[in-house]
């Protein structure tokens, strides 16, 4: 992620993903292996017949997967914790610049998503159905003509549209008014959840919010409300960036520089220290405190000090104690290239 998306200071990414099932069978958690099998070779032809727009995508059976190859795309974000545990005959389709990757046998026979950096909702829509219209035209689509898109889960039902956002809120966490937010966008049908997920705490200072309603609303219309409502969230967290600032300069960027330093010289850290000091870093970065960085490395530290990329790196299985002595390494790497920070 390149870090230089539209609203790059506050949307990290932008995603939308479409669920999709294959007529005459069954949905995959009830589906045999046999039918699970033909759903990945229905895929495969039909990339194969259309190598032309398929020619940037790379094909990967889940089995044949390593455990560490899998927690890598989930860590990026490129395939979910559930396809890389308990799909039956899993795979994914990854574009080599893994800005699309289509999901097979997850909890839908077909999950396409697009991400893309900055709050690009329109962009990473069109990235996706173009995808979803192109495997239409060989693939029968389980649809419904008053329920639309049929689904496993109830409440993708209709569109098969998950879009969201993934945002860095600081400054609202750091004046309390976070709770007030995620109270407001519970009731108009938003979902608020941490940087994996369904389940997963806020981390970092990282929020990911995303609609909960496909049903009975045009694909449009859902992009525009959860785009409209992510303009209001970027106008309060900059209102609050700078009440920090006209009230609190010095200790915004003592905190800031001090979570620099830490990252520059520390010997053992653990993820989730890592995680609050990038966002520190992040912010003093984003109202001008720091220069000398880019978001850019900021987004690719994000990745690196998660146990599997760390392990990629390293090149050998780690135990607990020996990442936390590894991630400190990696990112003083990653910072040598930026000793200018000032």
């Amino acid at each position: 992620m390149d870090g230089n998306g539209p609203e790059a200071d506050t949307v990290i990414s932008s995603r939308v993903r479409v669920a999709r099932n294959i007529e005459g069978i069954p949905f995959p958690y009830l589906a045999s292996d046999e039918q699970t099998a033909a759903v990945q070779e229905q895929v495969a032809r039909t990339v194969a017949d259309s190598e032309d727009h398929f020619s940037q995508f790379c094909y990967q059976r889940i089995a044949e997967m390593s455990r560490q190859e899998k927690q890598v795309l989930v860590e990026k974000h490129l395939i979910s914790p559930f396809l890389s545990r308990e799909a039956h005959n899993g795979a994914v389709l990854l574009r080599r610049d893994e800005a699309v990757s289509i999901l097979i046998n997850e909890e839908d026979h077909l999950r396409i998503q697009a991400i893309l950096p900055g709050l690009q909702l329109e962009e990473a829509w069109q990235e996706a159905n173009l995808y979803d219209d192109l495997l239409e035209q060989s693939i029968n689509y389980a649809f419904d003509e008053c329920y639309g898109y049929l689904t496993a889960c109830p409440t993708n039902v209709g569109t098969g549209l998950r879009a969201s956002v993934m945002l860095h809120l600081p400054a609202l966490i750091m004046t309390n008014k976070i709770n007030r937010l995620l109270g407001a966008l519970s009731q108009v049908g938003l979902a608020v959840r941490g940087l994996y997920g369904e389940g997963t705490e806020i981390i970092g200072n990282l929020v990911q919010v995303s609609n909960q309603i496909t049903l009975g609303l045009p694909e449009e219309e859902i992009l525009r409300n959860l785009y409209g409502i992510t303009r209001q969230i970027i106008e309060q967290e900059q209102q609050a960036r700078q009440a920090l600032l006209n009230s609190s300069r010095i200790r915004v960027a003592d905190r800031s520089w001090r979570a620099l330093g830490l990252l520059h010289y520390a010997r053992i850290m653990s993820s989730q220290e890592a995680m609050q000091l990038l966002s520190d870093v992040r912010l003093g970065y984003d109202l001008g405190i720091i220069t000398g960085l880019d978001r850019k490395l900021l987004n690719e530290l994000l990745v690196i000090i998660r146990p599997a990329c760390l392990q990629l790196l390293a090149g050998k299985v780690l135990s607990v104690e020996e990442r936390n002595l590894e991630r400190p390494l990696q990112i003083r790497n990653k910072l040598s290239r930026f000793k200018e920070a000032v």
